[in-house]
């Protein structure tokens, strides 16, 4: 069931997702060469803090996972997609970062990702995660009153597939609100005009996940959570939160 947001509902949404864009803006910064992800996890975990707020993420777990999530950050390093579980890891100059962040506020929640070059970057990551930022400017674009969902995911899955990329299947966005996840499902690919018809007051968190090896195929690791390239190559990922709204889309979590 798809709940429609009243725009105060909207407004408290955005309150949530502005802790959110603090989040990433911090953890983004302090993201230097030997900074653990567990350092990081912590820079969100302060933020989350300060501002009152609390994690979806910490204590998540859906049926796939064997235990709880234990961090308030996802994060993944170069061939990981997505879900990766802060550790003692260091970066390295020339890791491929992409941190996924949520925070609940108010009843309602937040939900963005960023991807990033440590140190030294290599073109290829640049342009790696140029495109799914561009998947993602395209997948907002489309999510206006009167298309449907198919629109958002033909325009994600045409930025990533022209550049060359794969994209993980059964892996998308969502719907957003009151719990972190919520209907409708959102695909990073398929058929325009196709699937429900947007209307003023749903609420998407759109997060195109991009393969850099060409291939759409992943495996989880060890900890049951991180999803990795079944190819080694890297991967990048974006979202925001956003609502659909007569006047356009309205990013909740702008940074």
């Amino acid at each position: 069931m798809v709940e429609l947001k009243t725009d105060a509902s909207i407004d408290a949404m955005y309150a949530a997702g502005q802790v959110v864009g603090q989040a990433l803006t911090a953890v983004r910064k302090a993201a230097e060469v030997g900074v653990s992800l567990l350092e990081l996890d912590e820079v969100a975990r302060e933020v989350l803090r300060q501002a009152g707020a609390g994690s979806p993420f910490l204590g998540y777990r859906p049926s796939f996972a064997p235990t709880p999530f234990p961090a308030v950050i996802c994060a993944s390093v170069n061939d990981a997609i997505v879900h990766g579980i802060p550790t003692a890891y260091r970066l390295r100059d020339g890791d491929l970062v992409s941190i996924d962040c949520g925070a609940e506020l108010g009843g309602w929640a937040g939900d963005s990702a960023i991807s990033f070059v440590v140190g030294t970057p290599r073109p290829a990551d640049l342009r790696l995660v140029e495109t799914a930022e561009r998947a993602l400017e395209a997948g907002i674009a489309a999510a206006v009153v009167g298309n449907r969902i198919g629109d958002i995911a033909h325009a994600i899955g045409s930025v990533c597939r022209a550049a060359g990329y794969g994209i993980p299947q059964d892996f998308g966005g969502h719907g957003i609100g009151r719990r972190m996840h919520e209907d409708p499902p959102v695909p990073n690919e398929g058929r325009p005009g196709r699937g429900m018809r947007l209307r003023h007051g749903m609420a998407l968190a759109i997060e195109p996940m991009v393969i850099g090896g060409g291939g759409d195929g992943y495996h989880e690791a060890v900890d049951g959570w991180t999803l990795r390239t079944n190819d080694g190559s890297r991967a990048a990922h974006a979202e925001h939160s956003v609502a659909i709204m007569d006047a356009g889309p309205r990013v909740l979590t702008a940074r």
